[in-house]
């Protein structure tokens, strides 16, 4: 059996390996392409030739050559060590004046801020939170809350229907009527006096749906907040006060507010909750369409068919309910002139909001 000292390829590579220390940078590269290099490196050759040899030999001889191998490359890696830490003295490797690259932050949406925010007010003052399906039936939708059946709102220029599939168009699919996706959270309000006698204290966060266009202050799917409060005795006053203690909480307590006269079906007498611009302060801009202020909620007390159809007591029990959209309070509270901004994902402007919540 022949002895592995006296294979010449192994004896000229032993040589080369104890002149690695010497080299300089060039120099290093190129010997190591030329002994480690996967198509024409020297160790490559090598390993080729070992099915060549006898069968007895190869083990002996291919734990050699792997010995090699590693030696090399512990000693190439040792010296690019060297010369890189010999480099570094007098040129850096990195430039440290070049800016960093900026990381993505993950931020809370101003719309869910603004949720969290109206949510927690509310706790505070004692309401619960409340939910409710977003698909409803036109009872729970509309006639329950007092709109008549032949209320403009119920068109198809409003409402969003959904028919069953393989049906005809139209098919009332159960005695509630058609099913739709809801317009407004009111109808929780209905599944809230069902379940059990007053007083109820809730606050009503979801997502609504209306076939609207998509303009700097209309969306087509929305947040809204919803607010009921029904007891015995309490009146306008108690929801203009708790309305306006709102109002201050979240856009500090200076906000100037104001209520209007209104109309809704589910509520009388009712009234429009405004707050002054606060992307124009009051001047006149597209958001607040020239006016200078805000509309941020509707409100009013309950109407006593309301109460009725939903199982309470009107003759003894009187309530109160709000509806704002987060969306809009989103735009004042941040000076955001178009509500689109806020549903076009660009991160230019939602990665104002990076890292600034919870």
């Amino acid at each position: 059996m022949a002895e592995l000292s006296d294979i010449p390829t192994l004896a000229e590579l032993e040589a080369r390996l104890n002149a690695v220390p010497g080299l300089d940078a060039q120099a290093l590269e190129a010997e190591s392409i030329a002994v480690l290099g996967r198509k024409s490196g020297a160790l490559t050759a090598i390993l080729r030739r070992i099915p060549t040899l006898p069968v007895e030999e190869r083990r002996g001889f291919g734990a050699a050559v792997n010995d090699l191998k590693r030696r090399f490359e512990e000693a190439f890696a040792a010296r690019r060590e060297l010369l890189g830490d010999t480099a570094g003295a007098s040129a850096p490797r990195l430039d440290l004046t070049m800016p960093a690259r900026e990381r993505w932050r993950g931020g809370m949406h101003p719309v869910t801020r603004v949720v969290r925010d109206v949510t927690e007010i509310f706790r505070r003052i004692g309401f619960a939170v409340a939910t409710g399906p977003e698909v409803e039936d036109e009872w729970y939708n509309f006639l329950a809350l007092n709109f008549p059946a032949d209320h403009p709102a119920m068109d198809m220029h409003d409402t969003l229907y959904l028919e069953p599939a393989g049906e005809p168009a139209g098919l009332e699919v159960q005695p509630g009527g058609r099913l739709l996706l809801r317009t407004h959270t009111s109808p929780v309000q209905i599944r809230v006096m069902q379940a059990g006698p007053p007083p109820y204290r809730v606050i009503i966060p979801g997502m609504c749906y209306r076939n609207d266009a998509f303009d700097p202050s209309h969306a087509p799917a929305f947040h809204q907040i919803e607010g009921l409060a029904v007891d015995e005795g309490i009146g306008f006053v108690d929801l203009k006060a708790t309305l306006t203690y709102f109002a201050r909480q979240l856009f500090g307590q200076e906000t100037v507010v104001r209520f209007r006269p209104s109309f809704f079906p589910f509520t009388e007498p009712s009234a429009e909750m405004d707050v002054r611009c606060g992307v124009c302060g009051g001047g006149g801009c597209p958001a607040c369409k020239g006016t200078g202020w805000m509309e941020i909620l509707g409100c009013g007390m309950v109407h006593p068919r309301v109460l009725d159809n939903a199982g309470v007591d009107s003759e003894r029990y009187t309530g109160w309910a709000f509806g704002m959209g987060p969306a809009r309070m989103a735009m004042n509270r941040y000076g955001i002139p178009d509500i689109r901004l806020l549903y076009e994902g660009d991160m230019r402007v939602l990665g104002q909001f990076a890292g600034g919540g919870e």
